[in-house]
Protein backbone atom coordinates (compact mmCIF):
# COMPACT_ATOMS: atom_id res chain seq x y z
CA UNK A 1 0.00 0.00 0.00
CA UNK A 2 2.81 2.32 0.94
CA UNK A 3 4.65 1.38 -2.27
CA UNK A 4 1.58 2.29 -4.40
CA UNK A 5 1.27 5.63 -2.64
CA UNK A 6 4.92 6.42 -3.33
CA UNK A 7 4.53 5.58 -7.02
CA UNK A 8 1.47 7.81 -7.24
CA UNK A 9 3.28 10.69 -5.53
CA UNK A 10 6.27 10.26 -7.85
CA UNK A 11 4.00 10.36 -10.91
CA UNK A 12 2.34 13.58 -9.74
CA UNK A 13 5.76 15.20 -9.21
CA UNK A 14 6.94 14.36 -12.73
CA UNK A 15 3.70 15.69 -14.21
CA UNK A 16 4.05 18.94 -12.22
CA UNK A 17 7.61 19.42 -13.45
CA UNK A 18 6.50 18.81 -17.04
CA UNK A 19 3.72 21.41 -16.72
CA UNK A 20 6.15 23.95 -15.27
CA UNK A 21 8.65 23.41 -18.14
CA UNK A 22 5.88 23.77 -20.72
CA UNK A 23 4.72 27.02 -19.13
CA UNK A 24 8.25 28.46 -19.18
CA UNK A 25 8.70 27.48 -22.85
CA UNK A 26 5.37 29.05 -23.80
CA UNK A 27 6.26 32.30 -22.03
CA UNK A 28 9.66 32.44 -23.75
CA UNK A 29 8.09 31.83 -27.18
CA UNK A 30 5.49 34.58 -26.73
CA UNK A 31 8.07 37.08 -25.53
CA UNK A 32 10.33 36.40 -28.50
CA UNK A 33 7.77 36.86 -31.26
CA UNK A 34 6.11 40.01 -30.08
CA UNK A 35 6.02 42.55 -32.95
CA UNK A 36 8.93 44.58 -31.58
CA UNK A 37 11.14 41.50 -31.30
CA UNK A 38 10.38 39.50 -34.47
CA UNK A 39 13.71 40.43 -36.10
CA UNK A 40 15.47 38.26 -33.55
CA UNK A 41 14.25 35.25 -35.50
CA UNK A 42 15.42 36.56 -38.88
CA UNK A 43 17.97 34.43 -40.74
CA UNK A 44 19.45 34.34 -44.22
CA UNK A 45 19.51 31.31 -46.46
CA UNK A 46 22.77 31.54 -48.42
CA UNK A 47 21.32 29.42 -51.21
CA UNK A 48 18.31 31.71 -51.69
CA UNK A 49 17.93 35.34 -52.76
CA UNK A 50 15.55 35.80 -49.85
CA UNK A 51 15.72 35.93 -46.06
CA UNK A 52 12.87 34.58 -43.97
CA UNK A 53 11.35 36.83 -41.33
CA UNK A 54 8.57 36.21 -38.84
CA UNK A 55 6.01 39.04 -38.99
CA UNK A 56 2.56 39.53 -37.43
CA UNK A 57 -0.68 39.66 -39.39
CA UNK A 58 -4.36 39.78 -38.44
CA UNK A 59 -4.51 36.06 -37.78
CA UNK A 60 -1.36 35.80 -35.71
CA UNK A 61 2.23 35.24 -36.89
CA UNK A 62 3.57 33.78 -40.08
CA UNK A 63 6.88 33.40 -41.98
CA UNK A 64 7.14 35.43 -45.19
CA UNK A 65 10.01 35.97 -47.66
CA UNK A 66 11.46 39.48 -47.87
CA UNK A 67 14.14 40.91 -50.14
CA UNK A 68 17.60 41.07 -48.52
CA UNK A 69 19.01 44.43 -47.49
CA UNK A 70 21.59 46.12 -49.66
CA UNK A 71 25.04 44.70 -49.12
CA UNK A 72 27.10 46.91 -46.84
CA UNK A 73 30.85 47.04 -46.57
CA UNK A 74 32.41 45.41 -43.53
CA UNK A 75 35.85 46.90 -44.26
CA UNK A 76 35.31 50.27 -45.96
CA UNK A 77 37.99 52.55 -47.26
CA UNK A 78 38.94 55.10 -44.62
CA UNK A 79 39.51 57.93 -47.08
CA UNK A 80 36.77 60.54 -47.24
CA UNK A 81 35.08 61.01 -50.59
CA UNK A 82 35.64 64.74 -50.10
CA UNK A 83 39.37 64.13 -50.04
CA UNK A 84 39.38 63.03 -53.69
CA UNK A 85 40.30 65.19 -56.66
CA UNK A 86 37.90 63.15 -58.80
CA UNK A 87 34.27 64.25 -58.99
CA UNK A 88 33.01 60.66 -59.35
CA UNK A 89 34.35 57.47 -57.83
CA UNK A 90 33.41 53.93 -56.87
CA UNK A 91 35.53 51.30 -55.09
CA UNK A 92 34.44 47.66 -55.19
CA UNK A 93 35.80 44.48 -53.62
CA UNK A 94 35.75 42.00 -56.48
CA UNK A 95 35.09 38.71 -54.68
CA UNK A 96 31.59 39.74 -53.60
CA UNK A 97 31.05 43.02 -55.50
CA UNK A 98 30.71 44.93 -52.23
CA UNK A 99 30.82 48.71 -52.62
CA UNK A 100 33.36 50.08 -50.16
CA UNK A 101 33.26 53.73 -51.17
CA UNK A 102 31.39 55.82 -53.69
CA UNK A 103 31.08 59.44 -54.71
CA UNK A 104 28.43 60.64 -57.18
CA UNK A 105 28.51 57.11 -58.58
CA UNK A 106 25.18 57.38 -60.41
CA UNK A 107 25.86 60.81 -61.91
CA UNK A 108 26.00 61.05 -65.72
CA UNK A 109 29.61 61.39 -66.89
CA UNK A 110 31.57 61.29 -70.14
CA UNK A 111 33.86 58.23 -70.14
CA UNK A 112 36.55 59.40 -72.59
CA UNK A 113 38.92 56.49 -73.29
CA UNK A 114 37.39 54.32 -70.57
CA UNK A 115 35.00 53.57 -73.44
CA UNK A 116 37.73 51.35 -74.83
CA UNK A 117 37.14 48.76 -72.12
CA UNK A 118 33.79 48.06 -73.77
CA UNK A 119 35.36 48.19 -77.24
CA UNK A 120 37.91 45.60 -76.17
CA UNK A 121 35.60 43.09 -74.47
CA UNK A 122 33.05 43.25 -77.30
CA UNK A 123 35.84 42.73 -79.85
CA UNK A 124 37.26 39.76 -77.94
CA UNK A 125 33.84 38.12 -77.72
CA UNK A 126 33.22 38.58 -81.45
CA UNK A 127 36.60 37.49 -82.83
CA UNK A 128 36.93 33.87 -83.89
CA UNK A 129 40.73 33.98 -84.02
CA UNK A 130 42.76 36.54 -82.08
CA UNK A 131 45.74 35.91 -84.35
CA UNK A 132 43.93 36.62 -87.61
CA UNK A 133 45.39 39.52 -89.60
CA UNK A 134 43.51 42.71 -90.28
CA UNK A 135 44.58 45.25 -92.89
CA UNK A 136 44.23 48.88 -91.91
CA UNK A 137 42.86 51.19 -94.60
CA UNK A 138 43.05 54.94 -95.13
CA UNK A 139 39.40 55.35 -94.19
CA UNK A 140 40.08 53.93 -90.73
CA UNK A 141 42.23 56.99 -89.93
CA UNK A 142 39.78 59.56 -91.24
CA UNK A 143 39.19 62.36 -88.74
CA UNK A 144 41.33 60.85 -85.98
CA UNK A 145 44.31 63.17 -86.29
CA UNK A 146 42.02 66.19 -86.62
CA UNK A 147 40.26 65.15 -83.39
CA UNK A 148 43.63 64.79 -81.64
CA UNK A 149 42.80 61.16 -80.84
CA UNK A 150 45.42 58.96 -79.18
CA UNK A 151 47.14 56.67 -81.66
CA UNK A 152 49.05 53.41 -81.29
CA UNK A 153 51.34 54.02 -84.27
CA UNK A 154 50.03 51.72 -86.99
CA UNK A 155 49.84 53.00 -90.56
CA UNK A 156 47.40 52.70 -93.51
CA UNK A 157 48.13 49.54 -95.45
CA UNK A 158 49.63 47.77 -92.42
CA UNK A 159 48.60 44.16 -91.78
CA UNK A 160 48.22 43.57 -88.06
CA UNK A 161 47.02 40.66 -85.93
CA UNK A 162 43.79 41.20 -84.02
CA UNK A 163 45.51 40.55 -80.70
CA UNK A 164 48.04 43.31 -81.45
CA UNK A 165 45.21 45.71 -82.20
CA UNK A 166 43.59 44.82 -78.86
CA UNK A 167 46.81 45.65 -77.02
CA UNK A 168 46.97 48.82 -79.12
CA UNK A 169 43.49 49.78 -77.91
CA UNK A 170 44.19 49.29 -74.20
CA UNK A 171 47.85 50.21 -73.64
CA UNK A 172 48.56 53.32 -75.76
CA UNK A 173 44.80 53.91 -76.25
CA UNK A 174 45.06 53.72 -80.03
CA UNK A 175 41.97 55.05 -81.80
CA UNK A 176 42.99 53.53 -85.16
CA UNK A 177 42.98 50.11 -83.48
CA UNK A 178 39.39 50.65 -82.31
CA UNK A 179 38.19 51.54 -85.78
CA UNK A 180 40.07 48.67 -87.42
CA UNK A 181 38.56 46.11 -85.06
CA UNK A 182 35.09 47.61 -85.39
CA UNK A 183 35.07 47.60 -89.19
CA UNK A 184 36.56 44.11 -89.38
CA UNK A 185 34.02 42.63 -86.98
CA UNK A 186 30.84 44.53 -87.79
CA UNK A 187 31.48 46.18 -91.15
CA UNK A 188 31.40 49.71 -89.73
CA UNK A 189 31.98 51.57 -86.50
CA UNK A 190 28.26 52.34 -86.31
CA UNK A 191 27.35 48.64 -86.44
CA UNK A 192 29.97 47.82 -83.84
CA UNK A 193 28.64 50.54 -81.52
CA UNK A 194 25.27 48.80 -81.72
CA UNK A 195 26.98 45.70 -80.32
CA UNK A 196 28.48 47.82 -77.54
CA UNK A 197 25.09 49.22 -76.58
CA UNK A 198 23.55 45.76 -76.68
CA UNK A 199 26.27 44.48 -74.34
CA UNK A 200 25.65 47.41 -72.00
CA UNK A 201 21.96 46.53 -71.94
CA UNK A 202 22.74 42.85 -71.32
CA UNK A 203 24.96 43.80 -68.36
CA UNK A 204 22.30 46.04 -66.84
CA UNK A 205 24.19 49.27 -67.51
CA UNK A 206 20.98 51.28 -67.47
CA UNK A 207 22.56 54.73 -67.56
CA UNK A 208 24.95 54.16 -70.45
CA UNK A 209 24.88 54.96 -74.14
CA UNK A 210 27.77 54.78 -76.62
CA UNK A 211 28.14 56.77 -79.82
CA UNK A 212 31.63 55.65 -80.85
CA UNK A 213 34.36 53.12 -80.06
CA UNK A 214 37.06 55.60 -79.03
CA UNK A 215 35.53 57.82 -76.36
CA UNK A 216 35.84 61.00 -78.40
CA UNK A 217 33.42 63.50 -76.89
CA UNK A 218 29.76 63.43 -77.85
CA UNK A 219 26.84 64.72 -75.80
CA UNK A 220 25.03 61.42 -76.34
CA UNK A 221 28.04 59.32 -75.33
CA UNK A 222 27.72 58.89 -71.58
CA UNK A 223 27.70 56.52 -68.64
CA UNK A 224 28.22 56.47 -64.84
CA UNK A 225 31.13 55.17 -62.77
CA UNK A 226 28.66 52.68 -61.29
CA UNK A 227 27.95 51.27 -64.76
CA UNK A 228 31.67 51.25 -65.63
CA UNK A 229 32.33 49.19 -62.50
CA UNK A 230 29.77 46.65 -63.71
CA UNK A 231 31.55 46.55 -67.06
CA UNK A 232 35.05 46.15 -65.64
CA UNK A 233 33.97 43.51 -63.14
CA UNK A 234 32.45 41.52 -66.01
CA UNK A 235 35.35 42.03 -68.43
CA UNK A 236 37.96 40.90 -65.90
CA UNK A 237 36.35 37.46 -65.89
CA UNK A 238 37.58 37.08 -69.48
CA UNK A 239 41.15 35.74 -69.48
CA UNK A 240 42.20 37.58 -72.63
CA UNK A 241 40.85 40.91 -71.36
CA UNK A 242 42.50 40.48 -67.94
CA UNK A 243 45.83 39.64 -69.55
CA UNK A 244 45.71 42.79 -71.69
CA UNK A 245 44.40 44.98 -68.87
CA UNK A 246 47.25 43.98 -66.53
CA UNK A 247 50.10 44.24 -69.07
CA UNK A 248 52.71 46.96 -68.62
CA UNK A 249 54.67 46.47 -71.84
CA UNK A 250 53.86 44.67 -75.08
CA UNK A 251 55.77 44.28 -78.35
CA UNK A 252 54.09 43.27 -81.60
CA UNK A 253 55.77 40.92 -84.06
CA UNK A 254 57.15 42.40 -87.32
CA UNK A 255 54.62 43.71 -89.82
CA UNK A 256 54.84 44.66 -93.48
CA UNK A 257 55.44 48.29 -92.43
CA UNK A 258 57.20 47.90 -89.06
CA UNK A 259 59.84 45.17 -89.52
CA UNK A 260 60.88 45.54 -85.89
CA UNK A 261 57.32 45.59 -84.61
CA UNK A 262 55.97 48.26 -82.26
CA UNK A 263 56.35 48.34 -78.48
CA UNK A 264 53.43 49.62 -76.41
CA UNK A 265 53.48 50.83 -72.82
CA UNK A 266 50.42 51.15 -70.60
CA UNK A 267 49.51 54.81 -70.15
CA UNK A 268 48.49 54.06 -66.56
CA UNK A 269 51.83 52.52 -65.61
CA UNK A 270 53.66 55.44 -67.22
CA UNK A 271 51.66 57.90 -65.09
CA UNK A 272 51.93 55.75 -61.95
CA UNK A 273 55.71 56.12 -61.88
CA UNK A 274 57.21 55.05 -58.56
CA UNK A 275 53.97 55.53 -56.59
CA UNK A 276 52.82 52.35 -54.89
CA UNK A 277 50.38 51.04 -52.32
CA UNK A 278 51.07 49.46 -48.96
CA UNK A 279 50.69 45.68 -48.70
CA UNK A 280 49.74 45.36 -52.35
CA UNK A 281 50.06 46.62 -55.89
CA UNK A 282 48.06 48.15 -58.71
CA UNK A 283 47.77 45.32 -61.21
CA UNK A 284 46.44 47.18 -64.23
CA UNK A 285 44.31 49.98 -65.52
CA UNK A 286 43.00 52.20 -68.29
CA UNK A 287 43.33 55.96 -68.31
CA UNK A 288 41.11 58.46 -70.08
CA UNK A 289 40.93 62.18 -70.70
CA UNK A 290 38.96 64.79 -72.59
CA UNK A 291 38.26 68.40 -71.64
CA UNK A 292 34.68 67.49 -70.71
CA UNK A 293 35.48 64.17 -68.99
CA UNK A 294 38.50 65.33 -67.01
CA UNK A 295 41.16 62.88 -65.91
CA UNK A 296 39.72 59.37 -65.61
CA UNK A 297 41.03 56.00 -64.48
CA UNK A 298 39.70 52.45 -64.22
CA UNK A 299 42.07 50.27 -62.24
CA UNK A 300 42.52 46.87 -60.61
CA UNK A 301 44.58 46.40 -57.45
CA UNK A 302 45.41 43.70 -54.97
CA UNK A 303 45.60 44.75 -51.33
CA UNK A 304 46.47 41.98 -48.93
CA UNK A 305 44.72 38.91 -50.33
CA UNK A 306 41.81 40.73 -51.93
CA UNK A 307 41.31 42.29 -55.36
CA UNK A 308 39.57 45.64 -55.80
CA UNK A 309 38.49 47.80 -58.72
CA UNK A 310 38.27 51.57 -58.64
CA UNK A 311 36.67 53.84 -61.24
CA UNK A 312 37.31 57.59 -61.00
CA UNK A 313 36.36 60.38 -63.41
CA UNK A 314 36.19 64.14 -63.51
CA UNK A 315 39.52 65.00 -61.89
CA UNK A 316 40.90 68.42 -62.78
CA UNK A 317 44.00 68.73 -64.89
CA UNK A 318 45.21 67.34 -68.20
CA UNK A 319 48.09 65.36 -69.67
CA UNK A 320 50.58 68.08 -68.69
CA UNK A 321 49.50 68.56 -65.08
CA UNK A 322 49.74 66.31 -62.05
CA UNK A 323 47.80 63.12 -62.76
CA UNK A 324 45.14 63.43 -60.08
CA UNK A 325 43.33 60.33 -61.35
CA UNK A 326 46.40 58.27 -60.48
CA UNK A 327 47.11 59.97 -57.14
CA UNK A 328 43.47 59.42 -56.19
CA UNK A 329 43.81 55.71 -56.95
CA UNK A 330 46.95 55.38 -54.84
CA UNK A 331 45.28 57.24 -51.95
CA UNK A 332 42.12 55.12 -52.09
CA UNK A 333 43.90 51.78 -52.27
CA UNK A 334 46.18 52.82 -49.40
CA UNK A 335 43.12 53.65 -47.31
CA UNK A 336 41.55 50.20 -47.46
CA UNK A 337 41.19 48.74 -43.98
CA UNK A 338 42.55 45.25 -43.93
Amino acid sequence: MVQKARKKKSGISIFAIFLMMAAIAAFAYISIITPENYNILEYADKTSPYSLTIKPDSSGYKIIPVSPPEKKADSPASISENGLHSRNAILIRLKDNTILMQKNSDEKIYPASLTKMMTTIVAIENLYNLKEKIKLTNSMFQGLFEADASMAGFQPGEEVRAIDLLYGVMLPSGAECCIALAEHIAGSEENFVNLMNQKAEDLGMKNTHFENTTGLHSENHYTTVEDLAVLLSYALENDAFREIFTTFRYSTPPTNIHPGGITFYSTMYEKLGDQNIADGEILGGKTGYTDKAGLCLASLAKVGREEYILITTGAKGNHKTEQYNVTDAVAVYNSIRK
